[in-house]
Order: C-alpha cells, then structure tokens, then sequence
C-alpha cells in the first residue's frame, strides 16, 4: 500500500472555494446525475460560468483469485460499445469505499471477499465533474449468489493476472480499468 493512506469515506465539494461563486445554477437532475453551472469571479475580477455534472461517487473493484482477476463483460449504451472492465458501482449513503466494494463484487459477480482494501481515492475529470473514484483491492474470494438490479445485464469473466493490463488495454478500452490494475500492479499486488 502507499505510505499516504487516502480516505476510506467519500468527500464531498469544500464550502469555502478559493474563487468566490456568486451563483449556483442546477439546469437539470436526472436521478443519476445533476447538471449545472457556477458563476465564479476569477482573480483578476471577472467573471465566467463553470459547467459541471454532478455524480455519487464510485468504486471500483480489483478482485483477485489465485492466478486471476475477475472481470465483468457489459454493454455501456452511453457511448455503444460492449466492454471488459472491472466490477463497479455506486457508493451508497453511509458506505465506504470500501463496503461498497464488496457490496458490488458480491452482486455483480457473485464473489464475496474475505478482505477488501483501499488503494486510491480521487476527483475523476475535474474540468467538467464532480464525482469521486475510490479503487478498492478484493482478495480471498469465496461464492455466493449474485443479486443484480434489474439494469445489469452482464458476464463475469475471469483473466490470468499476467495478461490483465494487456486485457485492460485492448480496444475498447476506458479509464476505470486501466487505472484499478495499474494502481493494483504498482503496489505488487497484480
């Protein structure tokens, strides 16, 4: 693990920013996510809308068997393509990153882990968002049922630990994977 130990909890946006907002705007909520805008005076006086899209946080999931990574197969009809990823989810209210973690491993994939760790924690696309990541490392994996919800429909697949990043990096591709095996692979547990 790093000698710098993030934050098991989630944090929310600073009430004191260090540019002044002198308008919250909220265009839209969808359930999923709020879309808005800060007026914010910049510090050579003027002023300028800052866009954002607000999102819960997340966690992503780096489970590991023996000789191998487990890994979900699902469409994402945001952007149309069928991808490989790791498990993930949303951290509920009063959840960990790391509960959550093993909440989501349990449902998606229908592995429980014997421990859970915390390897990172951090905003995601700053210039537009406000959403935390937390990547969690699962170990000790034992079956259990799975307990989708009704909008999941994916394939657990499993990856020999040696070809995982290679996996991760083959087309398509996205950030959440490669960060989880790249953070999991530089504290030498992949």
């Amino acid at each position: 693990m790093t000698d710098e130990h993030p934050s098991d909890t989630p944090t929310t946006i600073p009430d004191d920013p260090e540019w002044p907002i002198l308008e919250t705007t909220v265009e839209y909520e969808t359930g999923w996510y709020t879309g808005g805008y800060d007026t914010v005076e910049q510090p050579d006086g003027s002023t300028k809308r800052y866009y954002w899209a607000e999102l819960p946080p997340a966690t992503i999931i780096v489970a590991r068997t023996a000789d191998e990574l487990v890994m979900v197969e699902q469409y994402r009809p945001a952007i149309r393509e069928t991808h490989l990823e790791l498990p993930a989810g949303i951290v509920e209210d009063g959840e960990s990153f790391t509960e959550a973690g093993a909440r989501e491993l349990r449902e998606e994939t229908g592995f429980d882990p014997a421990g859970v760790s915390l390897l990172e924690d951090f905003w995601v696309a700053t210039g537009v968002m406000r959403h935390r990541r937390g990547i969690v490392f699962a170990e000790g994996l034992e079956p259990v049922e799975v307990d989708r919800d009704s909008n999941e429909f994916l394939e657990v697949r499993t990856v020999p630990v040696e070809d995982a990043l290679t996996v991760a990096r083959s087309q398509p591709t996205h950030d959440a994977t490669i960060e989880g095996i790249l953070l999991a692979k530089d504290e030498g547990l992949l």
